[in-house]
């Protein structure tokens, strides 16, 4: 009896991993992805512009060294896309209120959306840390938050970067990307 031709079960068409259409993209579609991570034109130009990465770290590596060579101009860009943390549905209206609260005290003080890496925090403390992260932050001066801010916007860009290319979500995300985070 002869079968006719067939695919076996276990072969799946080729599927482009996340990195090859990252390097692959058209430019103005790999930079639209990193402004998604990082509002800031410099460090999606500055990314985009030094494809083919030959692997995952080294677009990481090179995406953290484009987040320290933040200028105080390009920080200030990257920091006014973000916003407040948002809130499960659930969340007690007096814990609304507080973080509203915090993050209003915060912006007054230092002119800029609150942000902070949650990507190592369990989901149900995350309001708790970021609460008490926001109140430890405020007793900064200027420039120590300046640097303090930039060093959370570097995780937060590695990890929304990580998320958009693993193709998941991930908690070390903010409302620019689809997962929770500040």
């Amino acid at each position: 009896m002869t079968r006719g031709p067939t695919l076996p079960a276990h072969r799946l068409p080729y599927l482009p991993k996340p990195l090859d259409a990252f390097n692959n993209a058209p430019g103005d579609e790999a930079r639209t992805l990193l402004l998604h991570c990082l509002g800031s034109l410099r460090w999606s130009h500055r990314i985009a512009d030094h494809r083919p990465y030959p692997d995952l770290d080294s677009l990481l590596a090179a995406a953290d060294e484009a987040a320290y060579d933040l200028s105080p101009g390009d920080l200030a860009e990257a920091l006014a896309g973000e916003s407040l943390l948002e809130l499960p549905e659930d969340t007690y209206s007096a814990a609304s209120m507080a973080l509203s609260a915090a993050h209003a005290a915060y912006e007054a003080r230092f002119g800029h959306a609150f942000v902070i890496y949650l990507g190592d925090i369990p989901p149900d403390e995350a309001l708790d840390h970021t609460l008490e992260a926001i109140r430890s932050r405020l007793t900064n001066d200027p420039e120590e938050e300046r640097v303090t801010a930039a060093e959370e916007l570097r995780r937060l860009a590695r990890g929304r970067l990580l998320a958009r290319l693993r193709g998941a979500g991930n908690r070390a995300t903010t409302p620019r990307a689809p997962a929770v985070g500040t």
